[in-house]
Order: C-alpha cells, then sequence, then structure tokens
C-alpha cells in the first residue's frame, strides 16, 4: 500500500511539474523540428496504428497523424493536449488525445504498428518499468523509434548543472538523459528487439540572445527547470548560485550569434 502511495504522489509531482511551465513554447521555439525527424526515420505509412508515449503537445504526434497513420498521443500530463489540439486542427491532422502513465500504460499488448516518443519516455523516472511497456504494446514485428537527450549534450549537462541545487531523487528514479546513452537503452530493451540502430545527432538552435537569455527563458517556461528553483525557496544565496552556473553554461555552448547545438540521440528497433 505505501508503495503505491508513494508511486501515486510522484506520479502527481511529475504532472504538476510538466503543468506549471509552458511546453509548448519550448516546442515551437526550440525543439519543434525533432518531431517531424523521428516520423521520417520511422518510415510511418498511412493505416499504421501509432502510439505516441510521453507525446507532450504532440510534437512527433500531429506529423504522424498528416502521414496518415492512426494515432493515439498519450501523456500523464493531459495539460499539454490543448496546445496540441489547436497545432492539429490548424494542420488538419486527425488523432486521439489519451492521459497515460507511460510505465503502465492502458492499453493491450501488441496494440500498435508502431511506438514512438520525442523526448518524452526519458522523464519516465523508472527505465526498466517504461521500456517494458514500450515493448508490450508494440506488435511482433512493429517499430520502437526514441529520441532522447544524450547525458553528454547540452540538455544533458543542464540536467547536470542542475542536479546538486535538486532534491534528492525518489529511490530507484534513473536521471532522464540516460535513454542518450546507447549501451543503455540496448540494456533496456535487450534481446526482446532486432535491427537496433543508435546514432547521435544535434539540433540547431538560436533562439537565445546569451547564456543570460536562455537561463531566463527555461526558468520561466521548463518545468523541470523551474520545479529546481521552487525546491530552494528563498535560499537567495543557492538560487544566485543556480542562476550563474545556468548562464555560463548557456554561454560556454554559444558557438557564436546565439546559436548552439543540442545532441540527441534517435533509436530505432524492431520489436522480435
Amino acid at each position: 500500500m505505501t508503495d503505491t502511495i508513494t508511486d501515486k504522489n510522484l506520479k502527481a509531482r511529475h504532472r504538476a511539474m510538466w503543468a506549471s511551465g509552458n511546453y509548448p513554447a519550448v516546442v515551437d521555439d526550440a525543439v519543434g523540428p525533432l518531431g517531424p525527424i523521428l516520423v521520417r526515420e520511422m518510415q510511418i505509412r498511412a493505416g499504421e496504428r501509432v502510439l505516441d508515449v510521453a507525446a507532450g503537445s504532440g510534437n512527433a504526434s500531429v506529423p504522424a497523424a498528416l502521414a496518415g497513420a492512426e494515432v493515439v498521443a498519450s501523456d500523464l500530463t493531459p495539460e499539454l493536449f490543448d496546445a496540441g489540439r489547436r497545432a492539429a486542427a490548424e494542420q488538419g491532422a486527425t488523432l486521439s488525445w489519451e492521459e497515460a502513465d507511460a510505465e503502465a500504460l492502458p492499453y493491450e499488448d501488441a496494440s500498435f504498428d508502431v511506438t514512438l516518443s520525442c523526448l518524452g519516455v526519458m522523464f519516465a523516472p523508472h527505465h526498466q518499468a517504461a521500456a517494458d511497456e514500450l515493448l508490450r504494446v508494440t506488435r511482433p514485428g512493429g517499430r520502437i523509434g526514441l529520441l532522447s537527450w544524450t547525458p553528454e549534450g547540452f540538455i544533458g549537462r543542464m540536467f547536470a548543472t542542475m542536479k546538486p541545487y535538486a532534491p534528492p531523487p525518489p529511490l530507484g528514479a534513473q536521471p532522464p538523459p540516460l535513454w542518450g546513452s546507447p549501451d543503455h537503452v540496448r540494456e533496456l530493451l535487450g534481446e526482446r528487439v532486432e535491427d537496433l540502430s543508435a546514432r547521435r545527432e544535434r539540433l540547431s538552435v538560436d533562439h537565445f540572445t546569451s547564456g543570460a537569455d536562455f537561463r531566463d527563458y527555461f526558468k520561466r517556461v521548463y518545468g523541470p527547470t523551474i520545479a529546481v528553483y521552487r525546491s530552494l525557496g528563498d535560499d537567495a544565496e543557492r538560487v544566485a548560485e543556480l542562476d550563474q552556473a545556468l548562464a555560463a553554461l548557456g554561454q560556454e555552448r554559444d558557438l557564436g550569434g546565439g546559436r548552439m547545438e543540442w545532441e540527441y540521440l534517435l533509436v530505432t528497433a524492431r520489436r522480435r
């Protein structure tokens, strides 16, 4: 009973964290191209049944639906769906939006031809449980596609920078950027997949004018960053330290003219 209550509390905090910011703005301003990249990589075809796990506002779901697939966009935080529905309507895409926990998906075994996640499932705290669910709902011969930030890339470094200022993670929780490690993903999926491909790519981002601009933007709109700052409360000294560390990271990764490159891992595999 205690474990069930603890897990429910953890999931409630995760939902509140992602609802606290404005993740659709992050999609519009920076990561928007990644959803279509994943959909193209998966070669999604008309008539296929597709599940987007931790879909957010549908960065990958909408392009998959535009490719002619029957798409379910699922997420623990349904507050993100309104922006996705507006984007789908503007582009003429039809799909389903359903609240779902990536670690306990409410779908039958082997329900989908394609299961994918773009910067989503990586934030489920229990990696093996989430991977098991990805595999369970994908039919034999079906395809799995994952796009995740790498530990060494810019967003991975951002999480590492925030870690000393964040509360200790719950027992058993693992860092999100581990999904950007090829060895970790291979271990999670194991021998239940074949034809696994994992390659590192980079997203060019030119939205920020300086390291401080990047920091202030993420403090304003990105749920995980907002949560860390809230955990510091009125500790002005710690807030100032984190402010300086994030601005320095952003400035360090500025390639000139405000341009950054954010590394991600693109994984594709076929369910045995």
